[in-house]
């Protein structure tokens, strides 16, 4: 990469596809001043307002649903076919936030007191800085872009360098529904600049998704300041199958949660914990739907696998595969059943490995494909214990027709979200948040709101 430009290289045949001058300094400090002056005039908006004109803006961006298909999958790879997904997830999240501002945002009554108004309100931070990646660059940047406009910030967008089509397509979508300029307005930055766009007083809140070690950079470079920041980090999200579940249910389910999006995805399946009563179908069932994907050029509509999003990531995968089964794992996944995956490119293979030792690197750390460890265990008990036997937590599942059973079990375990006969699903209405290493902050509900403002207290003696 040059030092003034950027490069998309596309997994899907190893051509540039994107090229995009970095910001200048100028540019940088324009857009910086821009997105104050019109933060100062949205923030007096009533909230009514900024809520019609973020749905003009969805609308805009629905449009765009076609061309995004296609730009997914040549940036990051997604096969075709799936790219509709991701539209209909970002207009359900931010359809939802819209519809829920008002009342989320309204003052907050303190009770009556004689002579006096009192209330607390709910006040925007400023100029909202959103830092989003390429897996899923619509569904990570929804979450706070929609809801940090809605609450009365500007928000500044930096997207990866692999999907810079996207942050243009906000700023697109923006223009067209009418949004004031600067409200919404997007930079191509590199490293560096990102630390110094953080450390700029015009910065108010940052948000971050991305890997654990973005997250600590995020951290060093607001560290001299008194701005909150919200981050969304790595995950090695469990499961668990316990023997009153229904089976077929499950493999479908987990196998989905393990592969969609090449694995790609902070909050799929990476660790499965099976009843070894149930354990020899479940494994049986994994393999038998595993074999039916295709994996492939994700423009052809009959792909359902799509390569990961660069040689050097496969490459990281078929080491943590390679290290795990010569430490004891065994593969369930014979390469050959994918003629398509091939060495030195993204094309990757899906895999599962049995395990049992569930210290394994494979159990522990971040894998960032379509891969899977599987482990049988014998009781409720200990399959909490190996579950939260992790440096993560941001999502975690359980397979059972017990209600109160996965409730408890849900208590126990230390994750951000807790599933019961599901996975890998933001649900908008709910809280979008990790523990451990898989963040701090949160987004989407009501309480996602709360992150995005700041409580100003009015303190008014009406009689003297």
């Amino acid at each position: 990469m040059a030092a003034n430009k950027q490069k998309t290289v596309s997994p899907v045949d190893g051509k540039v596809y994107v090229e995009r001058p970095l910001a200048t300094r100028r540019e940088v400090q324009a857009a910086l001043a821009q997105a104050q002056s019109a933060q100062a005039e949205w923030k007096l908006l009533p909230v009514a307002e900024r809520v019609r004109l973020v749905y003009l803006f969805v609308d805009r961006m629905v449009e765009l649903k076609e061309r995004i298909s296609e730009e997914l999958a040549r940036q990051m790879g997604r096969p075709i076919k799936y790219g509709p997904n991701e539209v209909r997830g970002f207009e359900e999240r931010a359809r939802h936030m819209a519809s829920i501002a008002e009342e989320a945002l309204a003052d907050v009554a303190v009770g009556d007191k004689p002579g006096f108004t009192r209330f607390i309100r709910r006040e925007p931070h400023g100029v909202v800085f959103v830092i989003a990646p390429w897996n899923y660059p619509y569904l990570t940047s929804v979450n706070a872009v929609v809801p940090a406009l809605l609450a009365g910030n500007s928000v500044l967008l930096k997207h990866s360098a692999q999907t810079p089509l996207v942050a243009e397509s906000y700023t697109e979508a923006a223009r067209k529904a009418g949004l004031p300029e600067g409200v919404l307005a997007h930079l191509h930055l590199s490293h560096d600049q990102v630390a110094r766009v953080i450390a700029d007083p015009a910065i108010r809140y940052v948000a971050f998704t991305g890997s654990v070690e973005g997250g600590r950079a995020i951290h060093r470079a607001a560290a001299d300041r008194f701005i909150h920041c919200g981050l969304e980090l790595g995950g090695k999200d469990p499961a668990y199958v316990r023997p009153d579940c229904d089976l077929r249910h499950a493999v479908e389910t987990l196998v989905d949660g393990a592969y969609y999006n090449s694995g790609q995805s902070c909050c799929g399946i990476k660790r499965v914990y099976v009843h070894r009563s149930v354990f020899q179908q479940f494994v049986d069932g994994w393999v038998e739907l595993t074999r039916q994907y295709r994996l492939g050029n994700p423009l052809d509509a009959e792909t359902t696998l799509g390569p990961v999003v660069r040689t050097s990531a496969a490459e990281a995968i078929r080491g943590q595969i390679e290290a795990a089964i010569a430490a004891g794992a065994r593969p369930l996944i014979d390469e050959k059943w994918f003629p398509q995956a091939r060495g030195e490119s993204p094309y990757l293979a899906p895999q599962a490995l049995l395990c049992e030792d569930n210290k394994l690197g494979f159990m522990q750390d971040e894998t960032f494909g379509p891969a899977a460890g599987i482990m049988p265990v014998g009781s409720d008990d200990e399959a909490v214990a190996f579950m939260n036997d992790s440096r993560f937590g941001l999502t975690a599942a359980v397979f059972t027709k017990d209600v109160d059973a996965a409730i408890a079990l849900g208590r126990r375990v230390d994750t951000g979200t807790w599933f019961m006969n599901r996975c890998d699903y933001l649900d908008p209405a709910l809280a979008w948040v990790g523990v451990k290493d898989s963040g701090v902050g949160c987004t989407l509900s009501r309480v996602g709101f709360e992150h995005l403002t700041r409580p100003k207290s009015f303190h008014l003696k009406t009689s003297l």
